[in-house]
């Protein structure tokens, strides 16, 4: 008998998670239900799709060819149901899209909430890594990174203005230390350190004319997520370097203070990205037109006019 939809749609979920605690929540269902259709369908066929232990979820070598084969198929089956959708009048349907948590924190107001007010029968759902993660395997619409990270074989759709990672700190802290004039005075600063999804630490990258200059910079704290760094920066433990929209209020506001202006320069913003091969839904295609709509990308005329390398930051 052939195995229902859900049932396939399930193996290449846990697949793509490597657990079926991960697959279900994205599939919204509980993990006793996935685990019990997938298990239905590995008596079916007679073979085992997936190695279990209680710590790990694994491939087996018929599994691997099983998903070889289904997972294009369920590609063309989604694909047909976008084919017809486009006949409708108003997109309807899942819009699935990985991208970083400040990516999605930057799109949320100007695009996705309009978006979901405009269509009432979509349904977006955001995804947020820090690491760059395989769109297609991962059977996500489209993604959302730095421009610079997009992987070169995909249709990239600019989604935000040039952009700029700045030094900024509190008055207090300021009231208590000089504020540095050049990249090198850093070394005598509190910095406070991101700690990125692989473990490395960046240095901060500065750039001014010709000359570009990394420094390793030195604090007692480093923190993993963005929230964190604006809070500790707020309250005068140190610097921080940050994609000035995200301080933006708190910069006009007086709560802080950006420094090192003329070293900071602008680079290329957000991409939205999917596989050329794809047929690209109805729905997508609206979000793309929201994105265009919403007046993020506006162009910099010295972000344009010359070479800007983009920190490996999403």
């Amino acid at each position: 008998a052939a195995a229902p939809l859900s049932e396939l749609n399930g193996v290449v979920a846990v697949a793509a998670h490597r657990s079926f605690r991960r697959a279900a929540v994205e599939l919204g269902v509980s993990p006793s239900a996935l685990s019990h259709a997938v298990a239905s369908l590995e008596q079916r066929i007679g073979v085992k799709i997936f190695h279990r232990t209680t710590r790990s979820v694994s491939l087996s070598e018929a599994g691997e060819h099983f998903l070889e084969r289904v997972r294009p198929a369920l590609r063309e089956i989604e694909d047909a149901i976008d084919t017809v959708n486009d006949f409708r009048e108003t997109p309807r349907g899942v819009l699935r899209i990985n991208t970083a948590a400040s990516a999605a924190q930057r799109l949320l107001d100007p695009v996705v909430l309009p978006f979901l007010a405009r269509y009432p029968e979509m349904s977006v759902e955001i995804v947020t890594d820090g690491r760059l993660v395989d769109i297609v395997a991962g059977g996500y619409d489209a993604g959302i990174r730095l421009a610079a990270t997009v992987p070169r074989d995909m249709v990239a759709v600019p989604c935000s203005a040039p952009m700029r990672l700045i030094v900024v700190g509190a008055p207090a802290y300021f009231a208590k230390r000089p504020r540095p004039r050049v990249p090198a005075d850093l070394h005598e600063h509190e910095c406070i350190r991101r700690r990125m999804p692989s473990g490395a630490r960046l240095p901060w990258e500065f750039e001014k004319g010709r000359e570009v200059v990394n420094i390793e910079v030195q604090g007692r704290l480093r923190l993993d997520a963005e929230e964190l760094v604006v809070h500790a920066v707020l309250r005068g433990v140190g610097l921080a370097w940050i994609n000035q929209w995200r301080v933006a209020e708190e910069i006009a506001a007086g709560r802080l203070e950006s420094v090192l202006d003329d070293w900071c320069a602008p680079f290329p913003g957000l991409c939205l990205y999917y596989p050329p091969h794809r047929h690209v839904s109805v729905g997508l295609r609206a979000f793309i037109a929201m994105i265009r709509e919403s007046n993020l990308v506006q162009p910099a005329r010295s972000a344009s006019s010359r070479k800007t390398r983009s920190p490996k930051r999403a």
